[in-house]
């Protein structure tokens, strides 16, 4: 084994080889895909809230309903959370934004089911564009699998796991450690 200039390794003599910085890049579209999917899933329901007509009470709506809006608000929180989080490069970063990809999908799912209608009609709806929530609907299906694949690819996690090895004092060569 040689050593970085080309020269025969030594262990404990020396200066070690320098430590390759794996790239953040997969983290970091992890994370803005991850704040964009949080703004769209948290603007769903706040949407709805508001468009609630007067005298009408949240207690009123069906559990499906109640379940579908949890869902984007809890995947909200946990895109938000994981986001920035990956952008400190925390692991918990990448779990969040996996757990959070997975709750829109399943209210995406959920959502046609709780109002009685079917995904064709449900989907046909949304690519029509005929109102902004629809737009932002398009955007969430469009940005939520990049956010979940980027989150657990190897890079990822590779680039969120990496610490730099603390620099080690320099001994001449020959030189015996305690010495």
């Amino acid at each position: 084994m040689t050593g970085p200039y080309g020269y025969p390794a030594q262990s404990g003599f020396g200066y070690h080889a320098p430590q390759v910085r794996p790239t953040g890049a997969t983290a970091i579209i992890a994370a803005f895909s991850g704040l964009i999917a949080a703004g769209a899933a948290g603007f769903i329901p706040v949407y709805f809230f508001l468009e609630l007509p007067s005298g009408f009470s949240i207690g009123d709506l069906p559990g499906l309903v109640l379940t579908a809006l949890g869902l984007y608000l809890l995947a909200a929180l946990f895109l938000l959370i994981g986001a920035l989080s990956a952008f400190f490069r925390s692991v918990a970063g990448a779990v969040l934004l996996v757990l959070g990809s997975l709750m829109v999908i399943a209210a995406v799912l959920l959502e046609p089911l709780a109002f009685n209608g079917s995904y064709g009609l449900y989907f046909r709806m949304q690519f029509e564009f005929d109102s902004f929530v629809a737009i932002v609907r398009v955007v969430m299906f469009a940005v939520v699998p990049f956010t979940l694949i980027f989150a657990i690819i190897p890079p990822t996690l590779k680039y969120l796991r990496w610490r730099p090895a603390p620099a080690q004092p320099y001994r001449p060569q020959g030189q015996l450690p305690g010495w």
